[in-house]
């Protein structure tokens, strides 16, 4: 495996590369890697010759400074992770190296979806999330960059950004990952005591019952039974649950049929902030 600090020697290999007429697939991290990751890098793999992974932490999609302090950092264990399945390059910049002294956001327009959801608690995030993966495109030039289905939300506005910016490559969505208990696989997981490591799958059965509940009743019911469960969970604390459109991330009004709807949730557990969907089906 190739490890680059610098974006000029990267852009000179895979510049070669592409002279070569190889596919080149990209899977961006913040690191702290886990399956759910590796799922992704294994997607790529399949699909094209070579596979770049980045792992920045990126600080301008944090609207806590807290959160990017804490935000775990387990480089050594996360290389060795991915040479175990012959990732090609990893590309391991720092920050002055990405935002040259400048750190700030562009200022981004994603027709709405940016308002939604995420965006009404996570002040600017996803125009730090759009700078970002922007930048990293231009640097790596892929042919197809890969995104985990659990940050939805995000995945559709990378969508958004690629169509409105006409960037030439294609995005591809991969399903969540997750424990055998259920629980959506994060980086986060790991700071998570026992004891509210125990009670977090709690978030994907209470999904899995909402989605039950979808096909006979509606969603204004359903997102009461939810806020319900867990205003009687003692260690969970539900931000927001919602159900959306998938494509505009409206909020549903009434079930239309030719239209497809996603249950979305946050939850804090102590002072961890998990976040997880589900595909809802209509009967």
């Amino acid at each position: 495996m190739k490890v680059f600090t610098e974006k000029q020697p990267l852009k000179a290999h895979l510049s070669s590369k592409k002279i070569e007429n190889k596919s080149i697939g990209f899977v961006p991290t913040m690191g702290a890697l886990h399956k759910g990751h590796l799922s992704l890098i294994e997607e790529a793999k399949k699909k094209n010759d070579l596979v770049v992974v980045s792992i920045f932490v990126n600080p301008t999609q944090f609207d806590k400074e807290e959160d990017l302090v804490n935000y775990p950092k387990t480089l050594d264990k996360d290389k060795k992770m991915l040479e175990s399945i012959d990732c090609d390059v990893l590309f391991y910049p720092s920050v002055n190296e990405i935002y040259n002294n400048n750190i700030s956001s562009d200022s981004f327009d994603f027709d709405g979806l940016e308002f939604k959801m995420e965006g009404k608690f996570r002040d600017g995030h996803f125009n730090g999330v759009g700078t970002i993966v922007k930048t990293l495109f231009e640097i790596v030039n892929p042919d197809v960059a890969y995104f985990g289905q659990k940050d939805f939300q995000q995945l559709q506005i990378i969508k958004k950004m690629v169509k409105k910016h006409n960037l030439k490559l294609k995005i591809k969505g991969c399903p969540i990952y997750r424990e055998d208990d259920g629980l959506a696989m994060s980086s986060r997981n790991v700071r998570l005591s026992s004891s509210l490591r125990e009670a977090a799958p709690f978030i994907y059965k209470t999904l899995k019952k909402a989605r039950k509940k979808f096909k006979t009743k509606s969603a204004e019911k359903v997102v009461s039974w939810v806020e319900k469960e867990f205003k009687e969970h003692s260690l969970l604390k539900l931000e927001y649950f919602t159900i959306a459109e998938e494509k505009t991330l409206e909020t549903i009004i009434t079930k239309e049929s030719d239209k497809k709807y996603r249950a979305f949730i946050a939850v804090f557990a102590g002072d961890i902030r998990l976040i997880d969907n589900i595909k809802l089906k209509q009967s």
